[in-house]
């Protein structure tokens, strides 16, 4: 990773829950934090109010000397910029290791209400944009006391890391990797696959042969998918899931108790502008934890792959035909 990592700061508790979330972060990976705050602000009740700015850039300096006194080892600087956020934020993702969006949660739900800013960013970020929630204090990244209270002292939650192994993506895996090996956490990884068109009219004893085959053949591209990570970060612990079904799912059941879950996001743009699949979307809305969307280049093996009908579920970009 290079550069600082980035927080979009507006004042608000979720900016704030994202600030505490990126300094624990920027510590991990010995990395510098930037708070970042973009004006005029898009509400209209405090659009080119002069007392607003002063109020706004009074909370952003506050939060900077605050995290320097919590946490005296972290680099924190404090930037105010006039212009709008999704601008700066896009500006900012060109030079950081990463940028940290705070968003508000859907009550019981747990998941994450994302507004035109954030949407916009997902999916024109040239790096990884993590979302927190104003509740993901420092216990939730922790697995709970012997008693079942909350902690800071036990060990960090796994990563889990949804893939689609219809398209090649190193950087993401190698994000996945990094993560947990930068908490000393497991990495579950999750791979969802669909059984052919047409297999559900075969005998029953034909279709179960044929699921062996191709959970075999998941299996092993799983592996390979996974074997340049594995040599990188050779003490991360991995958990590899192959389940036939629907991703969507299948990746937020196996989130449920993770501390952080990794997604990727194609960078190819569709006519209508960059945009995320329907999993990236419903893992976004409902995933229980902070979730990385990591950009990622489709290599050309992967993109013949897909045209010449290879089977999987896609975990991150639109269905196949869109």
């Amino acid at each position: 990773m290079d550069g600082p990592i980035v927080v979009g700061f507006d004042g608000s508790p979720e900016s704030l829950a994202a600030a505490d979330w990126a300094a624990r972060e920027a510590l991990r990976c010995r990395l510098p934090l930037e708070l970042t705050q973009a004006w005029p602000w898009t509400q209209p009740y405090v659009l080119g109010s002069e007392e607003a700015e002063r109020w706004g850039r009074q909370r952003l300096a506050e939060k900077a000397a605050e995290l320097r006194t919590a946490l005296p080892g972290l680099e924190v600087s404090a930037v105010h910029l006039p212009d709008s956020a999704p601008a700066v934020l896009e500006a900012a993702g060109r030079s950081a290791a990463m940028l940290v969006l705070g968003s508000r949660g859907l009550g019981p739900f747990r998941g994450f209400l994302i507004g035109s800013v954030s949407q916009e960013v997902l999916g024109r970020a040239g790096c990884p944009v993590v979302l927190v929630r104003a509740d993901d204090a420092a216990p939730a990244e922790h697995l709970p006391a012997a008693g079942g209270g909350p902690s800071t002292v036990t060990p960090l939650r796994e990563v889990v890391l949804g893939l689609d192994l219809r398209h090649r993506c190193d950087g993401l895996v190698a994000f996945a990797f990094r993560s947990a090996a930068l908490r000393s956490a497991p990495l579950r990884v999750v791979h969802a696959w669909a059984p052919p068109h047409g297999s559900e009219y075969l005998a029953a004893a034909a279709a179960r042969s044929l699921g062996r085959d191709l959970s075999a053949v998941e299996h092993r591209s799983l592996a390979d998918a996974l074997e340049p990570g594995r040599e990188r970060f050779p003490l991360v612990d991995v958990v590899e899931e192959v389940t036939p079904g629907s991703a969507a799912p299948t990746l937020l059941a196996a989130a449920a108790q993770a501390g952080l879950l990794v997604i990727g996001r194609r960078t190819r743009h569709a006519a209508a502008g960059p945009r995320l699949g329907p999993v990236a979307h419903a893992a976004i809305h409902h995933a229980p934890c902070p979730i990385a969307v990591v950009p990622y280049r489709e290599a050309p093996d992967a993109v013949d792959r897909a045209v010449s009908g290879g089977q999987g579920t896609d975990l991150t970009g639109p269905p196949r035909g869109e």
